[in-house]
């Protein structure tokens, strides 16, 4: 067992796995390579196109209105590791859900994020979902019923969860429900309702409220809180960059409004969000035209959920080694993280990992739209001060270990991705 302020390390056998995609086994990964105005037609044809809405009860609708009116979920206090004490911070990640809620408790049981009663465990200090809960599967509802209790329920106990918006979420927001399932509208009660629920409902206001384009997750609270701003003209420090980035689809090396990471992106996404939830809904497409940003859109925002903005970019899961290990570093040191983590390109077998960890995909096509692997990405990091020796206390430094920990697990297995350890000076 670990000792010290959070005592939620675990250990598990593994291997080290330095996966690649293998393009072939991803069959209709180009249903989900761009959004709708950048399809050929030989893609837009292939999406599914359901033209008749099955109208079911307002019974679950009405529920989940009167249980679920989110607000802004405060945050919670930092956690500020005791004087000579050992700090540690565990995290899971999970990537693409896509309306599975079963496949959705799977990960998270198996993760360790939720117990056996389907509340929180309290055994992780942060969950980080990266977007695309919607789309492909009825239990859109259920699930972001699951994710608000789970945010109140790590609040309690000083958790604390991520959510963001996936390229699906926004393609929803606009009204493009290609992806969406008469028998999944059915469980809102009717296209209207579906409507309301995701511009002005429980829903809505959710995504609003605690749904971000990105986030910078620091590794140790000496950084701040979850989304500070990576401040390039600080101090440098042996822990100045230890935080990780996470996005649905990927930070492009050409994107232009990278920085201030992460709260360009975000103020970008909330705009976008907020003009989309905000106008007169357009009929659904199909069978409808394809209603497109609204006409008050900013260049910004149009870039935002261009094929190379955060919601829709590939290039880290397929650009070759020798770009993508040189181009990384360059946004590496942009956004102030060690570590960029996205989902939206899957591998159906396994989590990628490149350039030694620096680029990490974890969309497995957990859903069973696609039947792929369940899995979920664990990060547990420690900082563990040594004995003071006289040099370093007149300094008012201290000699420590960073450990950090990254691995993917999966039903039967576990792939360790790093196993870093370094020695370092400072005062924390």
């Amino acid at each position: 067992m670990i000792q010290g302020k959070s005592a939620r390390g675990i250990s598990h056998a593994g291997r080290l796995g330095n996966a690649y995609l293998n393009f072939s086994k991803l069959g209709f990964l180009d249903h989900r390579a761009a959004p709708s105005h950048l399809l050929t037609v030989a893609q837009f044809n292939m999406a599914p196109s359901p033209r008749t809405i099955i109208l079911g009860s307002l019974s679950v609708l009405s529920l989940y209105a009167l249980l679920h009116l989110p607000s802004s979920t405060p945050e919670p206090a930092p956690q500020e590791p005791l004087p000579n004490d050992q700090f540690t911070r565990r995290i899971v990640a999970i990537g693409d859900l896509h309306g599975d809620l079963v496949n959705m408790k799977k990960v998270l049981s198996m993760a360790g994020v939720i117990n056996q009663a389907g509340n929180w465990s309290g055994d992780v200090d942060f969950l980080v979902q990266t977007g695309d809960m919607i789309d492909r599967g009825d239990d859109t509802l259920e699930m972001y019923a699951l994710m608000d209790k789970l945010r109140e329920q790590a609040l309690h106990v000083g958790g604390q969860v991520l959510s963001h918006l996936g390229n699906h979420e926004v393609m929803n927001a606009i009204g493009d429900w290609r992806y969406v399932y008469p028998s999944e509208v059915a469980t809102f009660g009717s296209v209207p309702d579906r409507q309301r629920m995701i511009s002005s409902g429980w829903v809505g206001k959710a995504w609003r409220a605690n749904y971000t384009i990105t986030s910078r997750l620091p590794l140790h609270p000496s950084l701040g809180p979850p989304n500070t701003d990576y401040n390039p003209k600080a101090p440098p420090n042996p822990l100045s960059h230890a935080a990780l980035s996470f996005v649905h689809g990927g930070l492009s090396p050409t994107y232009s409004n990278l920085t201030p990471y992460p709260s360009a992106i975000n103020a970008l996404g909330k705009s976008l969000l907020r003009r989309l939830q905000d106008r007169t809904q357009p009929p659904p497409h199909p069978p409808n035209p394809y209603p497109g940003l609204p006409d008050s859109s900013t260049h910004a925002e149009h870039e935002l959920y261009g094929a190379d903005g955060p919601l829709w970019y590939r290039g880290w899961a397929t650009e070759p080694d020798s770009f993508v290990c040189p181009a990384v570093e360059g946004v590496l040191a942009k956004t102030g993280v060690r570590r960029l983590i996205m989902g939206h390109t899957p591998d159906f077998e396994r989590q990628v990992s490149r350039c030694d960890g620096k680029i990490i995909i974890i969309d497995t096509g957990i859903s069973k739209a696609y039947g792929g692997v369940l899995s979920a990405l664990s990060i547990t990091y420690t900082l563990t001060p040594h004995t003071t020796s006289r040099f370093l206390a007149a300094s008012n430094e201290r000699a420590w270990t960073e450990h950090e920990v990254i691995k993917a697990i999966y039903p039967d297995k576990t792939d360790v991705f790093v196993d870093s350890k370094r020695e370092i000076r400072g005062a924390w």
